[in-house]
C-alpha cells in the first residue's frame, strides 16, 4: 500500500513498500498526481513488469561517462588495447551532444538524431565517415551495458542503440604514394628531430603492422635468429607472429638495444603522430596518414603474387578474408601475368 504525505507547497511525497521490491519513492506537485503515480506503480508491480526508474532518471549520460572514464576504462582499455585513446574522443563527442540527458530519456529517437547530426558533421573539410559514427554508437551501447551490468541501473527502455540503424562503413582508404612522393617522405623522415621516425616508418612497411603494434613491440619479442617478431596487444586481442624480412632485420639491426631490453620504440602514440604529420607536410604530400603505411605494406604483399590470401592474412592479422577483399585485384593481376 502506498503512503502519501504532504511535505510542503506543491510537494506530495509518495512511498511504496512491496515485498520483493525495493522501497520506491517520488515527490510530485499535486495530490492527484501522487495518487495516480502510486496506482500506476502498484499496478505494474502486480503484473510483474515494474522497473525502478529512479537511478535512470537521476543519472545523466554525462555523469555515467565521467564514472566510466574514471573507474572502468583505465583497466578495461589497458588490458584490451594498451590504453589506446580513441575511446576518450568518442566519449567526449557523446558527452557534448547527449551529456545532459538522463539515461531514462535516451531512446532510439535521440540516438537516431545523434547519428544523423554526426554524419552531417565535417572533419578537415570532409564529411565524417560512417565508420567513425558507428564506433561512437558502439561506445554509446557499451556505456549502456556498463550502466546495467556494472552499476546495476535498470534501463526502462533497454539499450536504445540496439534499436537504431547503424551507418554503413565507409570504403577503405586506397591512398598510395608515388615513387617521387616516397623519396620526399623518406628525406623528411630522415631529417626529423625524432630519430625513431624513419625506422618506425620503414618497419611499418616491412611488417604491415599497425601503429599501436609497433609502439608495443619489445626487444624480448624480436627473434632475429628465427626472423620472427611477436606482436602483442593487437587490435583483435590476439598475439600475432610476423616474419622479419631482410629489410626489417636491417632496420632492427640499426637500432640501439638497451641493456635491460624494453620497447623497440620508446615513445607515445601522439609523439610519433606529430612527427609523422610534420614530415608529411614538409614533403608537400596531401591526404596521407600513418595508417596508410599498413595499406601500402599489404598492397605490396598482394602485388608479389607468390603469397596466398591466407598467408597475407596471417601477416596482417585479419581474422576473415573478407577484410582483405580490397587487395584481391592486386593479387589477381600478378597471377594473370604468371598465367600468361
Amino acid at each position: 500500500m502506498a503512503t502519501i504525505r504532504k511535505k510542503g507547497n506543491f510537494q506530495w511525497h509518495v512511498q511504496i513498500r512491496r515485498k520483493g521490491y525495493p522501497v520506491t519513492t517520488k515527490t510530485l506537485e499535486t495530490e492527484v498526481a501522487a495518487i495516480k503515480w502510486a496506482r500506476d506503480i502498484e499496478s505494474k508491480m502486480d503484473k510483474g513488469i515494474y522497473f525502478d526508474r529512479t537511478e535512470a532518471e537521476r543519472t545523466t549520460l554525462g555523469d555515467l561517462i565521467d564514472k566510466f572514464l574514471k573507474e572502468h576504462a583505465p583497466h578495461e582499455y589497458k588490458r584490451r588495447e594498451d590504453g589506446k585513446e580513441a575511446y576518450k574522443f568518442q566519449c567526449a563527442h557523446l558527452k557534448k551532444r547527449l551529456g545532459k540527458y538522463c539515461l531514462a530519456a535516451v531512446d532510439q529517437r535521440v540516438v537516431s538524431k545523434y547519428r544523423d547530426d554526426r554524419l552531417a558533421d565535417t572533419w578537415r573539410g570532409k564529411p565524417l565517415s560512417g565508420s567513425t559514427v558507428k564506433k561512437e554508437l558502439n561506445m554509446l551501447s557499451r556505456l549502456f551495458g556498463y550502466a546495467e551490468i556494472e552499476e546495476g541501473i535498470d534501463l526502462p527502455r533497454g539499450n536504445p542503440v540496439r534499436k537504431v540503424r547503424m551507418p554503413k562503413d565507409g570504403t577503405g582508404r586506397d591512398r598510395r604514394l608515388t615513387e617521387e612522393e616516397w623519396k620526399r617522405l623518406e628525406v623528411e623522415c630522415r631529417a626529423s628531430r625524432n630519430r625513431s621516425l624513419l625506422p618506425c616508418v620503414q618497419l611499418a612497411i616491412a611488417l604491415g603492422a599497425r601503429q599501436g603494434e609497433l609502439l608495443n613491440l619489445e626487444w624480448k619479442d624480436v627473434n632475429k635468429r628465427r626472423s620472427v617478431a611477436l606482436l602483442r596487444k593487437t587490435k583483435n586481442g590476439d598475439d600475432r607472429a610476423v616474419p622479419l624480412t631482410s629489410q626489417a632485420l636491417i632496420v632492427l639491426n640499426s637500432l640501439p638495444v638497451p641493456i635491460n631490453g624494453g620497447k623497440v620504440f620508446n615513445m607515445g602514440r601522439m609523439t610519433i603522430y606529430h612527427a609523422f604529420i610534420a614530415a608529411v607536410r614538409r614533403a608537400k604530400i596531401s591526404d596521407f596518414t600513418f595508417h596508410d603505411l599498413r595499406h601500402e605494406a599489404l598492397s605490396r604483399l598482394s602485388e608479389r603474387g607468390d603469397l596466398s590470401m591466407l598467408e597475407i592474412a596471417s601477416i596482417s592479422g585479419h581474422k576473415t578474408l573478407k577484410m582483405l577483399q580490397r587487395y584481391t585485384h592486386l593479387h589477381a593481376e600478378k597471377l594473370a601475368k604468371k598465367l600468361g
